[in-house]
């Protein structure tokens, strides 16, 4: 599938050559010449990676970083003409996950992005879940909030891998009953209730991630202000 890369750049000739070399290798570019344009185009569209310049009127790279990462943990690359380790630690801080100082080479900018979304896909097929500073590592059976590790009981970590392979469905009681405690569970559903409660808790500011569904029982729901 072809994936969508977001260009941000206010130099239209920077902006036309990165975008040049990105659609040689295939990729569909979306082009945005200001902050401001690229919050709007990543909302408009569904967007692999980011190739974020610093210096922009209306909202500098860092601002843009800042907004979408609150929302998203789609693959940022910083573009630069600022070598300064500060900054490179600031646009770290943010979320970024690499840096490209200019001036560069076009082969170096795409080995990078080459690279991000090996990494993705290699993060895909070992089941990791990412959420903005939310992971859950399905395979390691691990989850970690800003990078500590959470403690879960196993009952507690299998409710969450059941909520989580099924986001966005709202799923009955008796349902997360039969497959996280088994058919042959002869307790009630009050159970899940509690381990519900329980895995709250410990999922602090990310537990408005479980969502509870009225007349139903309750569903995974990504929420952007978490």
């Amino acid at each position: 599938m072809q994936k969508n890369v977001l260009v941000v750049e206010d130099e239209s000739k920077m902006r036309e050559f990165i975008s040049l070399y990105l659609r040689k290798e295939g990729y569909r570019v979306i082009e945005a010449y200001n902050g401001e344009v690229a919050v709007e185009k990543f909302k408009e569209n569904k967007i692999d990676l980011i190739v974020l310049d610093v210096m922009m009127p209306k909202l500098n790279g860092f601002e843009v970083c800042k907004i979408i990462r609150e929302k998203s943990t789609v693959p940022i690359i910083i573009l630069t003409a600022i070598e300064k380790e500060m900054d490179q630690i600031k646009g770290y801080e943010l979320g970024a996950d690499d840096y490209v100082t200019k001036p560069f080479k076009a082969k170096i900018l795409i080995a990078k992005i080459k690279r991000l979304f090996e990494r993705l896909r290699e993060e895909n097929d070992k089941k990791v879940y990412i959420y903005n500073k939310f992971k859950i590592d399905l395979d390691g059976r691990e989850v970690f909030i800003n990078g500590r590790k959470i403690r879960l009981a196993p009952k507690e970590f299998e409710l969450l891998e059941f909520l989580v392979i099924n986001k966005g469905i709202a799923l009955t009681r008796n349902k997360i009953l039969e497959n996280v405690w088994g058919y042959d569970f002869e307790g009630e559903t009050r159970v899940v209730d509690n381990h519900i409660k329980k895995l709250r808790n410990k999922l602090e500011n990310y537990s408005i991630f479980i969502e509870t569904v009225i007349s139903v029982g309750y569903k995974f729901e990504v929420n952007e202000y978490a």
